[in-house]
């Protein structure tokens, strides 16, 4: 079992609830991303307990291969560590943007595309984000808006509740508002398109970058009728709320011990914890495992006893 030494992100959005809820002693203002778990070139997280402490994630992929993210997946991703966890907070509205699935970014000189999804911890009241195209529109009538400041009015804006999901596959037109509060699941990608930034400067003065070209040529204009993904969470029972070819993630709410069988998966598996404490035994060793944990277990796993009262996600490819 791994944790990673968090690589925290300031930003000009970000907020002052990712210290306190990692407890860590931290003083940094602004920080509205933690990286937990990233084989980002450049950004990759350190283990920070056991036998690998101080070793890079990318350096034990290419050590420990399949026994580290399981065979098929290291057939299939190589090196490259396939999944970016992250914990987020919004002080201000991010950018309104879009990512491109894996054969636009391919075209775009990209090495893969970025589907993902949001949980969403305890927010701020009133807190709103948006998700997905409420309006049919065409791409003519997408690039209008931009230019004349109405991209928002075509978008799907959701209250946010503690426990929300948001499942976002690339091509999704998405953003997190002000006082939203969330871990994220996605592809090892920091391939992001910044479509509409309601006309910010930064700290010189100066509008960001938008990508208006990349982006217009990685929208999904598909309209659903609710882009939040329904399920009801029971107590000690696992509550499956993403399925895709990039992750498979489930949702847990214990109040009594569970045993955890990853003996026919051949994949490694990260549990997030988003409320309560308690700890896991796996592979012989125990660990505390409270609120803002990320732990990763290798695909050597096959059983895990999950004890306390403790709110968790559990992701896997």
């Amino acid at each position: 079992m791994m944790k990673f030494e968090p690589l925290l992100k300031q930003t000009l959005w970000g907020g002052d609830r990712i210290a306190p809820f990692k407890r860590l002693d931290e003083a940094l203002e602004n920080v509205g991303e933690s990286w937990e778990i990233s084989g980002v070139e450049g950004n990759e997280t350190v283990v920070a307990n056991g036998e690998y402490r101080g070793r890079t994630l990318n350096s034990l992929v290419r050590e420990l291969k399949g026994k580290l993210v399981g065979k098929d997946n290291y057939q299939r991703f190589g090196d490259s560590f396939p999944l970016l966890i992250k914990f987020i907070d919004a002080r201000r509205d991010l950018s309104i943007q879009v990512h491109p699935n894996d054969e636009t970014a391919h075209r775009q000189g990209k090495p893969c595309g970025k589907t993902e999804m949001w949980y969403a911890l305890k927010p701020a009241p009133g807190a709103q984000l948006y998700n997905g195209l409420k309006q049919q529109i065409t791409p003519e009538q997408y690039k209008e808006m931009v230019e004349d400041d109405t991209i928002t009015d075509a978008l799907a804006r959701y209250e946010v509740r503690e426990g929300d999901v948001f499942f976002i596959p690339a091509g999704r037109i998405h953003a997190i508002g002000a006082g939203c509060f969330v871990a994220e699941i996605q592809q090892t990608s920091d391939v992001t398109y910044r479509i509409y930034d309601f006309k910010r400067k930064d700290k010189d003065g100066n509008y960001r970058e938008l990508h208006t070209k990349e982006a217009a040529e990685s929208i999904d204009y598909t309209v659903l009728s609710d882009y939040r993904t329904d399920y009801d969470l029971p107590k000690n029972e696992g509550v499956q709320v993403a399925e895709c070819p990039y992750f498979t993630t489930a949702v847990y709410d214990l109040d009594e011990p569970m045993t955890l069988d990853y003996s026919e998966l051949d994949s490694f598996v990260i549990l997030i914890a988003v409320k309560g404490e308690g700890k896991i035994t796996a592979n012989g060793e125990t660990m505390d495992f409270q609120m803002g944990d990320t732990i990763l277990l290798p695909a050597t796993t096959e059983e895990v006893k999950v004890e306390g009262e403790v709110r968790f996600l559990e992701t896997y490819v």
